[in-house]
């Protein structure tokens, strides 16, 4: 991830959901670029987003990013304040649309924002998963697989030092 001299992402991942891939199966993933403010931008390449009780969904025949956190800049004007948590409009080409809301109508499936990504031109974007809700007895098979990956690696970090 590049970071300029002042601490600010130039390009690279500015927030990630990292409950998401815990809670939810995630299929499918798709990149939106998504409508955002000059003090948004700002407060996003300096890192403080969150999006830990983000969620997509469909309004008005069109994708929306709700709850997700972003902070007002603290440098801006008070002309140039926001909501932080207001909805996000998403921009996606008319067919990546009509499957998303396919998706969340007929499977019962849920839009969840894995992160927000600045690409290589240094346009913001989205990363989208179309997500499954996961079972109480999968989280805990994936908390018991997690735990033996991290004994297993102490052993055979232990055992190589001998």
């Amino acid at each position: 991830m590049a970071r300029k001299a002042s601490g600010m992402i130039s390009h690279g991942v500015a927030s990630q959901n990292r409950k998401a891939r815990f809670d939810y199966k995630i299929g499918e993933e798709i990149e939106a670029g998504i409508v955002l403010l000059g003090p948004e931008v700002k407060s996003l390449r300096a890192g403080r987003a969150t999006l830990s009780e983000a969620w997509a969904g469909e309004r008005d025949g069109e994708i929306w990013l709700f709850n997700a956190y972003i902070p007002e800049w603290q440098a801006g004007s008070h002309a140039a304040r926001f909501e932080p948590r207001r909805p996000r409009k998403l921009l996606l080409h008319r067919r990546q649309l009509e499957r998303l809301i396919g998706a969340t109508t007929r499977e019962g499936a849920t839009l969840v924002p894995l992160d927000i990504h600045f690409n290589e031109r240094g346009l913001a974007k989205v990363q989208l998963g179309i997500a499954q809700g996961k079972k109480q007895h999968d989280k805990r098979a994936a908390i018991a697989a997690r735990d033996w990956q991290r004994d297993k690696a102490r052993i055979l970090r232990n055992k190589g030092g001998e």
